[in-house]
C-alpha cells in the first residue's frame, strides 16, 4: 500500500504541529510536496518505500519553504507523520530530528541518504 497525501493533510500537520500558527507563504511548495511524494516514471514510483517518500517530502519542504517561519520543524513533522501514517513504528529523539534537519538543510546529502536516516528511526 502506498499512502497518498494531499494539500489538506499538509495543512493539518502545520496547524497541529507548528506552534504559533505561522502563515503559509508559498502554497506552491505544498503542491510540489504532494506531487513529489507520488512521482512516477513509466508508472513506476520514483520513491518506492515510505522512508523514501518521507525523505522526499522532508528535503523539498526544507529547501522550498512553505511557512513564514519554523520550516525545519514543519518539514520534520511532515516526514515523521508520513512514516507513522504509513504504518511505521517510529522512535527518535529531538537531537536526531535536529541533526537530520541540519544535514538536509546543508544540502550535502541526497534523498537516499535522508531515507536511510529515516529508516534508522523505525523499529
Amino acid at each position: 500500500m502506498t499512502l497518498r497525501i494531499d494539500l489538506a493533510w499538509l495543512l493539518m500537520v502545520a496547524e497541529e504541529k507548528v506552534p504559533g500558527d505561522p502563515r503559509i507563504t508559498d502554497y506552491g511548495a505544498l503542491v510540489a510536496a504532494v506531487s513529489r511524494h507520488q512521482a512516477a516514471v513509466l508508472e513506476r514510483p520514483v520513491y518506492a518505500e515510505p522512508a523514501d517518500r518521507a525523505a522526499a517530502l522532508l528535503q523539498l519542504l526544507l529547501h522550498v519553504t512553505a511557512l513564514e517561519r519554523t520550516n525545519a520543524l514543519y518539514a520534520s513533522a511532515v516526514a515523521y507523520g508520513y512514516l507513522v501514517a504509513s504504518g511505521e513504528k517510529v522512535a527518535t529523539s529531538p537531537e536526531q530530528v535536529r541533526d537530520l534537519a541540519k544535514l538536509v538543510k546543508d544540502g550535502t546529502v541526497d534523498v537516499h541518504r535522508i531515507a536511510d536516516e529515516l529508516r534508522s528511526w523505525t523499529l
